[in-house]
Parts: structure tokens; C-alpha cells; sequence
């Protein structure tokens, strides 16, 4: 660990709307650097090689939920009585059961259950599915008139995408995603506060009793959606009778939604602020899926994740102790000049270099493919439709979420 030549870089309203000088300071500081001011406390990491190292390192544990929720300022002292301790509980269990969670074992096994889900062969056959649900949103705006493009494509799409595959019904889909605002905000936060924790857990619960009430009849009468596919794995002794459908079923949801929301905003962003990138796709949307991997590295939805020291061990000279959270930070990673040429240049062209914005190693986020395919498929729609797209306001609203780096509102208008 090193110390800053100067006061340490915060992590305050600048940072929220626009985290890259930040990273570069702390790359700078240090390759292992100590946060009083992250999740009460926790080793940072911003270097490329670093981060893949912890999202890989069986030293590092993904099971963390439980020094995250118990250790937020105010939470014991808003649990009087029995009720409220047996809600955090209820919470604790069901966070700590989903696959993002788990470690080994229990990792392999409840990934191998919803794999099938997630192939590749079946998410190439939702392209048509997708196509339409995007057709079906675009077709309703007026891009002379403008439109924010957050409220009307981003933040319904993925909602319906992810609902589609696991057959809930599209009536609910407000619901959906004020619960997934909630888990957002929860989620990714670096200090979360026990007002967010006990929004997280309402929604939370509210989801997987959603969720409950639909198992009986996939049960019955099981169908070719997810929710079915997992209900056949439990019976099948694939997944725990413990509350680990629900857990999944409740992730998927959100997580399905948040991220790829994120993915399309801040991806048509970058485009638009770079008119030759943009000019260069309308020419010739075959380079579409090269820009997408371009999107992803230049301005991440997932900003960081976290890991627990499982297994004492020292990296760079400083010792990581059993129980220590250490967070990746995945956004820095991913602009580091060791592993990039010119890291802060948008290159839709870029080939070198990997970027870690859907994890490494066991980790590696499971619906990928369905984030590149919803990308693909809303980026040539919009290209085609409005090549004379632009953003309406110089000045943009960032959502304030430090972990899932997201746009409250993209304004856009075409000429």
C-alpha cells in the first residue's frame, strides 16, 4: 500500500458522473489500496491484471453478502423486535443464495442449472423475439420531437426481454423495475445506507414472493421458461429447497434488467459523442459487434465487484488477511494503460486487450450473450432509423450509482 502524494481522491458527486480521473489517481497511488470510505472499509484494486486475478483467485470468496448487510451504519439499531431481525434474515439467506454469491460447489451446481437457459443456440433463437419487442418501442417516437431514450428504450427493453424468458407477464412490468431500482441502488453503492438496505430487502422479498406464487403452475404445467427450467431442477435435487429457485429467479430479474439498460444508455452516449464513430456505423453496421466490445471496455456498466480473502495470502507486498473485503474495481481495469493502447480513446476499431466488463473466470457473467444480443439488435434499429440522431443536452444525468454506472435520462432528438 502507498500513500497519496496529496489528499486521497473521493469518491463524491464528480466521481459518480464521471469516475475515470479518479481511477487514474488511484492506479497511480498504488497497485493494493486501503478505503476507510468503501463498505466500511475494503482493499482496492484498479489494475487490469489485478482485477482478473481477484474475479479468478480461489483465495478470494464470492460469498460476501453477510459482512456487507451486517455491517451498514444504523442496522442494529433499526432492528427492534423479532419481526424486523427475522426480515433481515429472510433477506440475508436469499441474497446470500444467489449464484453471484456462491463459491465452489454450490457455484458449479446452481450455474449448471439455469446454463441451459443462457446457451447460445437458444439466445440466437430470441433474436426475432427482440427485434420485435425493439420494433414495437421505436415505433411509438418521434425522433424530430425528441425522446429520452433511458425512459422509452433502454429501461423497458431489457425489462421485457428478461421477462419474456422467464414468463412473467408484461402487466407487472412497473413493478419490476421499481424493485429493481431499489436492489440498484442497494447493489452499488459504496457506503450502503440502512435506508437502502431496507429497501433492498422489501423489494427483494416482494420479488421472490412473485415469484412463489407462480411456481405452483410451472409446476403443474411446466413451459419452456426459465422459471419452469428451474422448477424441474429442483425437483430434479439441482437446486436447494431452501429458497435457492427463488433467489435465482429474483437476481435474474434484476439483473437481466439493470445491466444491459445500462449497456444501451451509456453505449449510445459514447456514440453520439463521437460523431465519426457514429457516421462510421450508419456507413456500416457489420461493425456494430466490434463497437459493443468497444462500449463495454470505455465506459463499463459494472463498474466494481467485490470478494472476500478466504485464504490469507500478499499481493504486491501487502497482506491480504482472512475476512478482508477487497473490491475490483472493473471501470479502472478496463482503462488501463498496461493492458490498453491510448485506454481513454473511444476505438470502435480496437481489437487488443480484453475487457473485464462481464467478469473472468467461474464468474463470468452468465447473460453475456443475451447483453450483446439486445445491444446489437437496439444499435442497428436505431442506426437505421435515425442516422441524424444526436444528444439533445450537452449536460448529462448520471443515476448515481457508483457500481452500476448508469443515465437517469438520455435526451436525444434527430435533425
Amino acid at each position: 500500500m502507498r500513500d497519496f502524494a496529496t489528499a486521497p481522491p473521493s469518491f463524491d458527486a464528480a466521481f459518480l458522473n464521471d469516475p475515470y480521473p479518479v481511477y487514474r489517481q488511484l492506479r497511480a497511488a498504488g497497485p493494493v489500496l486501503w478505503r476507510d470510505d468503501v463498505f466500511q472499509g475494503a482493499w482496492v484494486l484498479t489494475r487490469h491484471a489485478d482485477v482478473e486475478l481477484a474475479l479468478r483467485d480461489p483465495r478470494l470468496s464470492s460469498a460476501r453478502t453477510g459482512g456487507w448487510v451486517k455491517r451498514i451504519p444504523g442496522v442494529d439499531a433499526s432492528l427492534r423486535g423479532r419481526r424486523a431481525q427475522a426480515g433481515l434474515d429472510a433477506f440475508q439467506r436469499l441474497f446470500g443464495s444467489a449464484m453471484v454469491f456462491l463459491d465452489g460447489d454450490d457455484h458449479l451446481r446452481v450455474r449448471k442449472a439455469m446454463a441451459a437457459g443462457f446457451h447460445p443456440t437458444l439466445v440466437r433463437t430470441l433474436r426475432a423475439d427482440v427485434e420485435r419487442l425493439t420494433d414495437e418501442l421505436l415505433d411509438g417516437l418521434d425522433a424530430h420531437a425528441g425522446f429520452d431514450f433511458i425512459a422509452h428504450v433502454a429501461r423497458p427493453l431489457p425489462s421485457r426481454v428478461i421477462g419474456l424468458m422467464l414468463g412473467v407477464d408484461r402487466k407487472d412490468e412497473a413493478q419490476f423495475m421499481a424493485w429493481s431500482d431499489d436492489l440498484a441502488a442497494f447493489i452499488g453503492a459504496l457506503q450502503p445506507t440502512a435506508d437502502q438496505l431496507r429497501a433492498a430487502q422489501r423489494s427483494l422479498l416482494q420479488m421472490v414472493r412473485y415469484f412463489d406464487a407462480l411456481l405452483p403452475a410451472r409446476r403443474r404445467e411446466p413451459g419452456s421458461d426459465l422459471v419452469s427450467r428451474l422448477a424441474q431442477a429442483e425437483a430434479a435435487g439441482e437446486l436447494r429447497a431452501d429458497g435457492e429457485l427463488l433467489a435465482q429467479c429474483a437476481m435474474l430479474l434484476f439483473a437481466g434488467h439493470e445491466t444491459t439498460r445500462n449497456l444501451l444508455g451509456n453505449g449510445l452516449t459514447t456514440l453520439l459523442a463521437h460523431p465519426h464513430a457514429w457516421a462510421r456505423l450508419c456507413a456500416d453496421a457489420d461493425g456494430v459487434p466490434l463497437a459493443v466490445r468497444e462500449l463495454l471496455r470505455y465506459d463499463s456498466p459494472v463498474q466494481y465487484t467485490g470478494r472476500r480473502v478466504a485464504a490469507e495470502f500478499t499481493l504486491h507486498g501487502t497482506r491480504l488477511r482472512r475476512g478482508d473485503l477487497v473490491v475490483a474495481m472493473i471501470g479502472a481495469a478496463n482503462r488501463d494503460p498496461d493492458r490498453f493502447d491510448d485506454p481513454d480513446t473511444f476505438d470502435i476499431a480496437r481489437r487488443a486487450g480484453s475487457h473485464l466488463s462481464f467478469g473472468s473466470g467461474p464468474h463470468v457473467c452468465i447473460g453475456a450473450g443475451l447483453a450483446l444480443l439486445e445491444a446489437d439488435v437496439v444499435l442497428r434499429a436505431v442506426l437505421r432509423r435515425w442516422p441524424g440522431l444526436r444528444l439533445a443536452e450537452s449536460s448529462l444525468r448520471w443515476n448515481g450509482i457508483a457500481g452500476l454506472r448508469g443515465l437517469a435520462a438520455l435526451p436525444v432528438t434527430a435533425s
